[in-house]
């Protein structure tokens, strides 16, 4: 199962389907993000791709910024792992966790000292109140 899969699964196991013909995935203009493969992934659940101006840091600013903290936090130290990466594996399985931690248990300064879990949480009970006949 891709990334993608996964992501669009528990939004609709956790009973918040996400129309992804409604969704943009906007990247630099990586290969990755330029390969057929992936394209091709987007183009199955109906996404629309968006790639940024070449060479312009900021107009992907969010995401450079969780890229310098993952390097920080998972790869740079050993707290999702121990020793060295010796295989693709290795860097999988820290990955898994770090962004396990990062969206359950990471307190985070701009949703006020909470994780991202209980941030979207908060969002859907609020939802779920203003949906609510008076």
């Amino acid at each position: 199962m891709t990334p993608l899969r996964m992501a669009l699964w528990q939004r609709d196991h956790e009973g918040h389907p996400v129309d992804a013909t409604a969704l943009i995935h906007h990247s630099d203009a990586g290969s990755q993000y330029t390969s057929i493969r992936f394209t091709e992934h987007l183009a199955t659940e109906g996404i629309q791709p968006s790639i940024g101006s070449v060479g312009d840091a900021y107009d992907n600013a969010l995401m450079e910024t969780i890229n310098g903290l993952y390097k920080t936090e998972c790869i740079r130290t050993t707290v999702f792992h121990s020793g060295p990466f010796k295989t693709l594996a290795d860097v999988e399985y820290a990955t898994a966790g770090w962004v396990d931690w990062y969206n359950n248990r990471r307190l985070h300064s701009t949703l006020g000292m909470i994780t991202p879990i209980e941030h979207e949480a908060a969002y859907y009970e609020a939802l779920n109140r203003e949906q609510q006949p008076v």
